[in-house]
């Protein structure tokens, strides 16, 4: 067993369980969803950490309740991720649904 270990080349799963401020490059662990409601099918963007509850703006449904730290949404729900791109700003949507 190798007692050396790379650290200028880190596994993807190492890097996943730091803290976000001791990674080889700094990024956020919150991100913001786009969320489409089950009744309505509207589209709301959604803060993955939020600390209110976020309701449907067309009916008013519980898209997500806040807890200690991530925002559970409700069952049923389906849900994008926006990733930043390189400009400010300027979010590209990765679809999941």
């Amino acid at each position: 067993m190798p007692l050396a270990r790379d650290l200028l080349h880190p596994s993807l799963e190492e890097e996943k369980k730091k803290h976000k401020k001791k990674r080889l490059v700094q990024s956020p662990n919150s991100y913001f969803m786009d969320v489409k409601c089950p009744g309505c099918y509207k589209i709301t963007t959604v803060f993955s950490h939020a600390q209110t509850v976020v309701l449907c703006v067309g009916c008013s449904t519980v898209l997500c309740q806040p807890t200690g730290g991530k925002a559970r949404l409700t069952e049923g729900i389906s849900f994008g991720i926006f990733q930043p791109s390189d400009e400010i700003y300027d979010y590209k949507r990765l679809h999941l649904y």
